[in-house]
């Protein structure tokens, strides 16, 4: 019977974060965050790190979060929520996906850089209702230095923050085990760091679902 029930509420899950999904609003600075109320979980990563793909892979809708790396509203905290819900007060939906600015855009002003950290960094501070920032690292490349910049970052804010290796499919299967050891190992010492690591391929759909289960338990 727990294996049933398991079965059933990992197909819940999935039904939930297949629903439609839309943007309500891009925010370059903090007074125009929605209103506080349902828990958030923000995805962050390098600007080649395929976190667009992931997020339009995991709410089962191309073209939702956008794929280039033009910048644009990818400069700001980007919301999407369930369709139906405006994230106005009275109107909040169950749960708000939060794209964050990509880092390590080599071609950005450093005045702009700074503006994006400074905005990151007072959200991850001040957003009471951020449960986890998923973090993504490209497979192939594994941890960088502005991947554990950043890291660092989400300990000083003490945000609980977890990593998602992307593009698994772009590795070996036998090179995967050992990212993955290394990856915790990493980490292991961290004091805002999830311990458990997630492997997944936008393109295949390989751990999406994991993906998702790690969320619902979130927002539960």
């Amino acid at each position: 019977m727990a294996a049933e029930a398991s079965t059933a509420e990992r197909e819940q899950t999935r039904l939930f974060f297949v629903r439609p999904w839309v943007f309500i609003r891009g925010v370059p600075a903090l007074k125009f965050l929605p209103p506080e109320g349902p828990p958030e979980i923000a995805f962050a990563g390098r600007s080649n790190v395929g976190k667009s793909s992931l997020i339009n892979a995991l709410l089962s809708q191309k073209g939702l979060a956008r794929t280039s790396n033009t910048p644009g509203r990818t400069q700001e905290l980007n919301y999407f929520v369930p369709d139906g819900y405006s994230g106005e007060a009275g109107d909040l939906p169950p749960l708000a996906v939060v794209d964050m600015p990509g880092y390590g855009y080599a071609k950005a002003p450093k005045e702009q850089v700074d503006a994006w950290t400074k905005l990151v960094f007072d959200y991850l501070r001040g957003r009471s209702t951020l449960k986890r920032v998923f973090v993504l690292v490209d497979s192939r490349h594994g941890l960088k230095t502005n991947d554990t910049e950043v890291l660092a970052l989400l300990d000083k804010a003490a945000v609980s923050y977890q990593i998602v290796l992307t593009k698994a499919d772009k590795i070996s299967a036998l090179a995967m085990p050992k990212l993955m050891d290394a990856t915790i190992e990493a980490i292991r010492k961290r004091p805002a760091a999830y311990p458990q690591v997630l492997s997944t391929s936008s393109e295949k759909g390989a751990g999406l679902d994991d993906l998702r289960a790690a969320i619902a338990a979130l927002a539960a």
